[in-house]
């Protein structure tokens, strides 16, 4: 893969927002869904195909609104970063204090304390309306030095929003806790030996879960203008780190494990002394002139025990996979399904390989089985978000959501797959536009914006 891969094919930009309703449907959308579907990802206004890096381009969200078993709208709009104001000719949205730098939006969106929040790695995130405009940076009542990564976790139970962010100075990294009304209450400097990427976390009831692992930031590429100058090390070593929720970093009790890169758990969860947590692991990251993405990512389950500080691994999918999401409403308790995305390489993802496919995949982590759709010949899909039926639904119960782009068409679905009924999806909202490959988005009801 190169630089210029990650424009062509439907990694490529689109060049105009979009405001679109009277949109065709297949199927049937559940009758009982109130809200709008969000997702992020990059879309660079201009960028050199020999230096360009897919993570760093300007962020554009799409989202689509559905009400009453219709889609009342879809909308695309690039996040009012300070670069993409001064492309379109805004002014900058205002922004809070105590920020490493504002970013693009281009990595995350979700809803924490009645606001929309697009977030990048290591920045402030952007609050944004619920037509998608962007309103300003937020800080939390900060500061936030280091901004706040690109996977806060929620407590189901009390309402927190836990989340890490990294930087390049001491202290490398830093563990926040914002409370249910939007404020930071708490913050851990952790100390590490060398300042590496940490894109998400583990969160259980009790326990916070690291990773310091070997793709770590590199000066001289930064100093030649090296847009993400971080680079795989694995003389660095790796190891995860265990943390209680209410501890110091001199708490941490750090594991070695082999050298390898994890972008997205599923869930963890504690069992007794131990933790479990299940996650994509990468065999490498950033290596090979900076390559993202490793060939076939696998599905893991790692039994932690702090005490004889030891990790156990066990496969439960090794075929290429990436995106894991599960049932949020079970954010750091025991969890029995996980969906992923499923490709045979990182090509068919952009719909550049010879015969791209992808498939949604369901995997029941207590039976051992996986299930999965095949989305047939050029549907790409992208990540796919776990909607509850209702407030009382059980797990499973419920449909995953998500962006399928469709090669025929030139153009993207909004899909939506009955969680029990892998047969085919219960609805396509036909979109007039493509939705390019991007990254991560959520199902934002109504009531969280209450």
């Amino acid at each position: 893969m190169t630089a210029a891969t990650y424009l062509d094919g439907n990694f490529a930009p689109v060049a105009t927002e979009v405001t679109a309703a009277d949109l065709e449907v297949t199927g049937a959308v559940p009758p009982g869904l109130a809200g709008r579907y969000i997702r992020t990802g990059p879309n660079p206004f201009a960028a050199e195909a020999d230096t360009y890096h897919w993570f760093a381009g300007d962020g554009m969200v799409h989202g689509v609104d559905l009400h009453g078993g219709r889609p009342r709208w879809y909308r695309n709009r690039w996040v009012r970063s300070p670069e993409a104001s001064a492309h379109l000719g805004g002014s900058p949205v205002p922004r809070a204090d105590g920020g490493w730098y504002p970013g693009s939006g281009n990595t995350n969106v979700f809803a924490h304390a009645g606001r929309i929040l697009a977030v990048t790695e290591g920045s402030l995130p952007y609050e944004l309306t619920g037509d998608l405009d962007t309103v300003a940076t937020r800080n939390f009542g900060g500061p936030l030095p280091g901004g706040i990564n690109a996977h806060p976790k929620f407590d189901p139970s009390t309402g927190e929003m836990h989340v890490m962010s990294y930087g390049f100075d001491s202290p490398a990294l830093r563990y926040h806790v914002v409370d249910p009304s939007g404020e930071l209450v708490s913050t851990v400097d952790i100390d590490l030996p060398a300042p590496v990427m940490l894109h998400d976390m583990g969160l259980t009831a009790s326990r916070v879960v690291l990773f310091d692992l070997p793709v770590v930031f590199d000066l001289e590429l930064a100093l030649q203008g090296v847009s993400l100058p971080f680079r795989w090390r694995p003389d660095n070593g790796a190891r995860v780190g265990i943390l209680p929720r209410a501890g110091t970093a001199s708490d941490v009790v750090w594991i070695d494990v082999e050298p390898c890169f994890v972008y997205h758990p599923l869930n963890a969860f504690d069992a007794g002394d131990q933790v479990i947590i299940d996650l994509v692991v990468h065999d490498h990251a950033f290596a090979e002139d900076g390559e993202p993405l490793s060939d076939r990512p696998r599905l893991e389950r790692w039994t932690i025990d702090p005490q004889a500080r030891k990790v156990l691994t066990e496969t439960i999918d090794d075929r290429g996979t990436e995106f894991p999401r599960g049932d949020e409403r079970l954010t750091g308790l025991s969890h029995r399904y996980g969906y992923t995305i499923g490709a045979s390489s990182v090509r068919d993802l952009g719909a550049l390989g010879d015969d791209p496919r992808t498939a949604v995949r369901k995997h029941d982590l207590v039976g051992g089985t996986t299930v999965e759709m095949d989305l047939g010949p050029g549907r790409i899909a992208s990540e796919m978000v776990f909607v509850p039926a209702d407030s009382a639904a059980g797990e499973d119960d419920g449909w995953l959501m998500g962006y399928v782009y469709d090669a025929a068409r030139g153009a993207s679905d909004l899909v939506i797959i009955d969680a029990h009924d892998f047969g085919h999806p219960v609805a396509a909202v036909h979109l007039p536009v493509r939705v390019p490959q991007g990254f991560h988005g959520n199902w934002i009801p109504d009531s969280a914006l209450a």
